[in-house]
């Protein structure tokens, strides 16, 4: 994030998209609402979003005790599990011939 009274930095990446009227009408509302720029509100609204997907990827919120569980269950040790052993030895059927 830039500093109080710094310049934001400048944007040299261009992208392109396009939208029915309906949509470009909403953004441009939303848009107004927020006091910004379409152009502004589009690249923060996208980001929130890109940011918000990539932490689904990498993080996840559990309960103090859901935490504990799942610390519990990290610790035990292995054990074999012959179910999984002979599904894994199963032929997947998208590779039957």
């Amino acid at each position: 994030m830039a500093a109080i009274g710094a310049s934001p930095p400048a944007r040299s990446a261009r992208l392109g998209l396009r939208a029915t009227p309906e949509q470009e009408a909403v953004l441009r509302r939303a848009a107004e609402v927020t006091h910004k720029s379409l152009t502004d509100f589009i690249l923060d609204s996208a980001c929130l979003a890109a940011e918000q997907t990539l932490l689904d990827q990498r993080l996840f919120m559990a309960s103090g005790s859901q935490a504990r569980a799942l610390i519990d269950l990290l610790a035990r040790p292995e054990y074999t599990n012959e179910g999984l052993r002979d599904l894994f030895a199963r032929q997947a059927p998208w590779d039957a011939q």
